[in-house]
């Protein structure tokens, strides 16, 4: 089966910024739901990572075949998660393609407890009858990962651990000098050290009150200060945030993240 796919090595790609119900959210006729403007629609948070050899995703949102229609990038040859959460994994049929493409299953990176929720959700790509026909179901290679980094595609992945809300954790991701943070609340103390240094930092920032499993702008920005990155990108967005009203109010150096902004990957 022919590809149709774009180079995207080097390349750091944000396929969704929204929160787990999206901008607009339904029924919402708040100013930001309704503005029209490209970059307050923000599809559930995403990204697309071109290393040397393939295109690593983080993450399966809903909306992912949507996303990468959108980016224009045909074949996915890794994916690692940050945790099982439906706005993060509940488009992982969407792999079902790959497998054709790259001969064989998808991998995918996760931890234990991720790979426990994706075999009890997506029960069929596990059945031990054989399918009905090629492609019924996504075939899928789990490899189990730690907060111990690990090579994938020409490059060294570093697991970042952090707290999503008291009693539930999840990994963000270091590649190179870029870090990619979702779905935090909380910094543990052992993350820190592995935040130094970065040129980019793609950090959860949900809105302007305080909530129990994310943090808010106000911490976000804090977060960042002590990272001190070059670049400091907010994502997992609510419809709070009208994109260039509040990137007119952000300290210099940090911006509102928004669907298909593209950065150079510094590896």
């Amino acid at each position: 089966m022919p590809i149709r796919t774009r180079d995207i090595r080097g390349q750091f790609i944000l396929l969704g910024t929204g929160t787990s119900v999206g901008v607009p959210a339904l029924g919402c006729d708040c100013p930001v739901c309704t503005s029209g403007e490209e970059r307050n629609q923000r599809l559930r948070s995403a990204a697309l990572v071109g290393l040397p050899d393939g295109n690593l995703l983080i993450d399966t949102p809903p909306d992912l075949r949507t996303q990468l229609l959108r980016a224009g990038v045909g074949i996915v040859h890794a994916v690692v998660y940050t945790h099982a959460h439906a706005d993060h994994l509940f488009g992982l049929d969407d792999l079902r393609l790959f497998p054709f493409y790259l001969g064989g299953p998808v991998p995918l990176y996760c931890e234990p407890s991720v790979e426990a929720t994706i075999r009890q959700t997506f029960a069929y790509a596990f059945d031990s009858r054989p399918a009905t026909h090629a492609g019924a179901v996504p075939k899928l290679d789990l490899r189990s990962i730690s907060t111990d980094p690990f090579p994938l595609l020409g490059t060294t992945i570093v697991p970042l651990r952090f707290q999503h809300g008291p009693r539930f954790e999840v990994l963000g991701f270091r590649i190179g000098d870029l870090a990619y943070c979702t779905d935090v609340s909380a910094v543990p103390e052992e993350t820190w050290s592995r935040l130094e240094g970065l040129e980019v930092l793609i950090l959860d920032a949900l809105r302007f009150k305080p909530h129990p499993t994310h943090l808010c702008l106000e911490e976000a920005i804090e977060v960042a200060r002590r990272v001190q990155a070059r670049k400091t990108y907010f994502t997992h967005l609510s419809h709070d945030f009208d994109y260039h009203e509040i990137n007119s109010r952000l300290p210099k150096g940090m911006e509102l993240a928004y669907d298909g902004l593209t950065l150079r990957l510094p590896l």
